[in-house]
């Protein structure tokens, strides 16, 4: 199993979310966060132009998804073809549990 996480720079969230499920990818999270890259944000003009502010962090949208390395390729396409722009990041996931059932493995996702 990959864990993908997914920082978009714009909220391309809901055209990956059905690209993902036409592939049968269920489940996903989505967390509005604030951060930045190597580039700055830009500046906003405030007091009818007078002042100048940069922000130090903009907003951002995480995503994590959890896929069987089967299914590694076709999301990072889907993922690629709907953003924007962004980063993604994957890594092993060692294990999966689900809690209630206690069903461990692929199954989970």
């Amino acid at each position: 199993m990959l864990k993908l996480e997914v920082i978009l720079a714009e909220n391309d969230v809901m055209e990956i979310s059905e690209g993902l499920k036409e592939i049968d990818v269920g489940g996903l999270t989505i967390i509005k966060v604030r951060g930045r890259g190597a580039k700055t944000e830009p500046e906003i003009h405030t007091s009818k132009g007078m002042e100048v502010f940069t922000p130090h962090f903009g907003d951002k949208y995480r995503m994590m998804v959890v896929v069987p390395e089967s299914k590694e390729e076709k999301t990072v396409d889907i993922i690629k073809k709907n953003a924007r722009n962004g980063k993604i990041f994957i890594s092993q996931m060692l294990r999966a549990i689900d809690i209630k059932s206690g069903n461990e493995g692929e199954e989970v996702i």
